[in-house]
């Protein structure tokens, strides 16, 4: 079993990137900008982006959070994301998920521009995905197709199998495997039979947020696993997989932490330094 190690792919990216980001401003005299939208106070959102803005510092991004009460309404927020899209120095705008339930999201993050959608959810940058036109591509599964290309980790003909259908991960990776040129099944909370399915893939993905749920006996010997999951038991980080366990069966395993999840916040950063090149071909 070999450990898919995604601090160290992350960290090393992350060298790769600050030294771009300096080239840039040294020469064209750029600096990539980024907009955060954060509403309410849940604490895991102030704490993703308090490590957003940590990351972007670390490489040279000018990153601003703007925040609003949970009481806000969302013609406010709508008119902030406006205001960022006409903001010459802003190159990504993000809003952190989840929004208070009083907030429709999905019409709230469709007024961000496509040419400026960092997180790559829009309409717009979902569409050139889904014709093998990729663009902007959603961070959490670009950062898993990433740590497959760096252990070399074949994708091509492999079956791989997602469990987890969301919007942020499960629906845009899917299309992204198939674009690539793999089998793909999604299995969700609706599936039946999960074992079955899961015991055929040679790549098993799981993003549910559900701790230890993709137990030793759901997995293929020697499948890579790749674990999206992130839970606290007992004051412990855990992902989706029995890790203890499905270690002794898988070939490649993700861990949790230190897996998915550093290469989710350098998969962003490497998206807002790719929108600040845009700005300076136009």
């Amino acid at each position: 079993m070999i450990l898919l190690d995604g601090k160290a792919l992350a960290k090393e990216k992350r060298e790769e990137l600050k030294k771009k980001v300096q080239n840039l401003k040294e020469k064209q005299k750029i600096v990539p900008g980024l907009a955060i939208i954060r509403v309410g106070n849940d604490p895991a959102s102030e704490i993703y982006v308090r490590n957003k803005l940590k990351a972007c510092e670390e490489v040279g991004i000018k990153a601003i959070e703007k925040h609003f009460n949970d009481n806000e309404s969302e013609q406010v927020i709508i008119d902030s994301i406006i205001d960022f899209n006409k903001n010459k120095m802003i190159d990504g705008i993000l809003v952190q998920s989840p929004l208070p339930k009083n907030l429709d999201e999905e019409k709230i993050v469709s007024f961000i521009l496509g040419s400026k959608d960092v997180d790559g959810f829009g309409i717009n940058n979902l569409g050139h995905l889904l014709a093998n036109q990729e663009q902007l591509l959603a961070a959490t599964p670009l950062g898993i197709i990433h740590l497959l290309e760096k252990y070399e980790i074949p994708i091509a003909s492999k079956h791989v199998v997602v469990v987890g259908r969301s919007q942020i991960v499960g629906r845009p990776l899917a299309i992204m495997l198939l674009n690539r040129d793999a089998t793909v099944t999604i299995a969700h909370s609706k599936t039946k039979n999960l074992k079955d399915i899961t015991k055929t893939a040679d790549i098993l993905i799981s993003a549910v947020g559900k701790p230890k749920f993709i137990t030793e006996d759901m997995v293929q010997k020697n499948a890579v696993c790749i674990d999206v999951g992130i839970s606290r038991i007992e004051g412990h980080v855990v992902g989706d997989f029995d890790f203890a366990n499905v270690k002794e069966k898988a070939s490649f395993i993700t861990p949790v932490p230190g897996g998915v999840g550093p290469m989710t916040i350098v998969s962003l950063l490497e998206n807002i330094y790719n929108l600040a090149l845009n700005r300076e071909r136009k």
